[in-house]
């Protein structure tokens, strides 16, 4: 019996694809609707810079899947927390005190 014929005794077809055959179905396509995409939301920035860097890190979720968003979300949240509070540090002018008001007996 001849190696090119199966046993149906149907000749054997090796799968090669031509140049118009369709791709095949297991290769990823190119326009992949569940891969990261960037969402392209414009930064201003704010003119400080501890407040400027955590929303740029906003950036690194745009490669990620949406799992690993929360890391960035919490790193940028943490970052913002940091830059509040460091507003609160910052010296500047004493508060006023009030003097006691002494009523008269």
């Amino acid at each position: 019996m001849s190696d090119s014929v199966t046993e149906a005794g149907a000749p054997a077809e090796t799968a090669v694809p031509g140049p118009d055959a369709p791709a095949d179905s297991t290769s990823e396509p190119e326009d992949d609707p569940s891969a990261p995409a960037p969402l392209n939301v414009p930064r201003t920035p704010t003119g400080n810079a501890d407040v400027d860097a955590a929303l740029e890190r906003l950036a690194d979720a745009d490669h990620l899947a949406t799992d690993g968003h929360i890391e960035v979300y919490e790193d940028v949240h943490r970052g913002l927390r940091d830059a509040l509070t460091a507003l609160d540090a910052r010296p500047g002018p004493p508060a006023p005190t009030r003097h006691p008001t002494t009523t008269p007996q």
